[in-house]
């Protein structure tokens, strides 16, 4: 087992992105100061976080704690593998998703941009606090916090739709924490620990019943946050608000969150020996296999683009949860390569759908017809971002899923290969048709194209995409763009271009030292060694 080493680097993280909140606050009158505020809190957080890799490869696990908040509980973070890697892909995305969410404010002319800002600031800080949480009870407090700080950005528009969307995200998202808290009394009264452990810490001290019954309780209430079916309605809903929160919401944080938190479930709580005898562990892999295969099928039928993704996000989502229910070494470590690659991937694809909401004002893939000449580096990206996600070789997208079909098999569960598989091919079912359309069909001609009225994102109250919606300007603008620079303001199309290679580095080798933390923390989970 790792050993826990006193040290105010966590604390330090976790306060990098609150300092950066309170900057752009102050900053406010001063806008571009203001920005880079937010690019260098980014680049700061980064930077600490990085600092830890060497002593958690090492075996060391950086921990601070912060205030005994009952008797013999306190809120501790500690840095472990795990937690190193979640917080390794959060700081880098956040710092290319600082200068996007500039370009992106800017180019929409947004309002509020202060607020905004500062919220997607502390959402950052209370996903470190998640990552690094050394216990239940810290976890618990934070992964609350996240839902708090990230409803602002979700209502951020201030229209009905935004409320409305808000609602609901809060509804699923507080019933969902409310049945974690209990989860975590069961285990607290049954075990007298709190503590996460590598191979779980419940042992024998529960019964199977409890077990099954406090395992469900948990599975329903990060099932909110992880988009499991059929828990998911908060998720396209939440479509509504600007792209920099979509990204935020289904490459860094919130999503990223609730399947980090089903790894820490059955790999440092319960355990996998502990599951295997009870079972319970096969109703969350029916749960998930059905989620991946509904929420493809279901993404083969969106036209709204943002929605597109929002349903692929779920089907990925559940990739993750069915790799760590197959309690599998080779599965586990591929649900936490997944975690990376598919961040680094879908952020790339909703960066790019922000592009060209702001450049060309098209949100539906019907409109996209010969876009990509319009936009080549944008669309590229995309194209990019599509193969690595449907699992293409050379991508980081295809070795993490190399671990978990491989896992699958390993551990007898031939059938969870094969939906993961043909769940590949359903991805590029619905990416490639997009590429296709970008860069093989032509631009439509300027008397014949369906244009639309309104200028919003194109999602009803229910969430459903319609066309029909948007102003004629904007179908021209895609034929009819001003020369010079051919795509998106450069503060949006380098950040995308650069997640794109990161999809591409991941496959190409063992960027950050990811792997090898991966690899650590799944042979301690399944070996006892850490």
């Amino acid at each position: 087992m790792a050993s826990a080493e006193a040290s105010l680097l966590p604390v330090l993280v976790l306060l990098a992105p609150v300092a950066t909140a309170l900057a752009v606050v102050a900053l406010r009158r001063r806008a571009d100061v203001r920005d880079a505020a937010l690019v260098v809190g980014a680049v700061v957080t980064f930077l600490l976080v990085a600092s830890l890799v060497p002593a958690v490869l090492a075996g060391e696990a950086p921990t601070t704690e912060l205030v005994e908040l009952l008797p013999g509980a306190s809120l501790t973070l500690r840095m472990d593998g795990m937690a190193l890697v979640f917080a390794l892909l959060a700081a880098f995305l956040w710092v290319l998703a600082s200068p996007y969410a500039i370009g992106y404010l800017r180019g929409d002319d947004a309002k509020n941009q202060t607020r905004f800002m500062a919220f997607y600031a502390l959402c950052l800080s209370t996903a470190f606090g998640v990552a690094m949480a050394a216990d239940l009870l810290t976890f618990f407090v934070f992964y609350e916090l996240l839902t708090v700080a990230t409803y602002p950005l979700v209502t951020h528009k201030g229209d009905a739709k935004a409320i409305a969307a808000g609602r609901r995200y809060l509804g699923y998202l507080i019933s969902g924490g409310a049945l974690v808290l209990l989860g975590t009394t069961i285990v607290y009264q049954q075990t007298g620990e709190l503590a996460f452990r590598a191979g779980g810490f419940v042992g024998d001290a529960m019964s199977g019943t409890l077990v099954a019954v406090a395992f469900l309780l948990f599975a329903v209430g990060f099932g909110t946050k992880a988009g499991l079916m059929p828990l998911h309605a908060w998720l396209p809903s939440a479509m509504v608000a600007p792209t920099p929160v979509s990204a935020l919401l289904h490459a860094v944080a919130v999503v990223k969150a609730g399947v980090f938190a089903f790894g820490r479930l059955i790999g440092f709580v319960f355990g996998p020996d502990v599951l295997a005898g009870v079972g319970i562990h096969h109703v969350l892999s029916a749960v998930a296999a059905t989620t991946i295969v509904v929420a493809s099928f279901i993404a083969l039928r969106q036209d709204h683009l943002k929605r597109r993704l929002a349903y692929s996000t779920i089907a990925h989502l559940a990739y993750i949860v069915l790799g760590f229910s197959l309690l599998s070494q080779t599965a586990f470590e591929g649900s936490l390569l997944h975690i990376v690659n598919h961040g680094a991937l879908k952020i790339t694809l909703f960066f790019a759908a922000g592009a060209l909401h702001v450049h060309l004002h098209l949100d539906h893939v019907s409109e996209l017809d010969g876009v990509g000449r319009r936009m080549p580096l944008t669309m590229g990206a995309f194209a990019f971002a599509s193969l690595g996600l449907a699992g293409l070789p050379l991508m980081g997208g295809f070795l993490s899923k190399w671990h978990l079909v491989l896992g699958a098999y390993e551990g007898g569960s031939t059938w969870a290969a094969l939906v993961m598989t043909g769940a590949g091919l359903l991805t590029a079912g619905y990416l490639f048709p997009i590429v296709h359309r970008a860069f093989f069909r032509a631009a439509p001609d300027r008397a014949h194209v369906h244009t639309h009225v309104g200028h919003d994102d194109g999602i009803d109250d229910h969430g459903t995409s319609h066309e029909g919606t948007h102003a004629a300007d904007t179908a021209h603008a895609a034929v009819a763009a001003p020369g010079g620079w051919r795509d998106a303001d450069p503060r949006m199309v380098v950040p995308l271009v650069v997640t794109a290679g990161l999809g591409l580095a991941l496959g190409l080798g063992d960027l950050f030292g990811v792997y090898a933390l991966a690899d650590l923390v799944a042979t301690a989970v399944f070996g006892g060694a850490g």
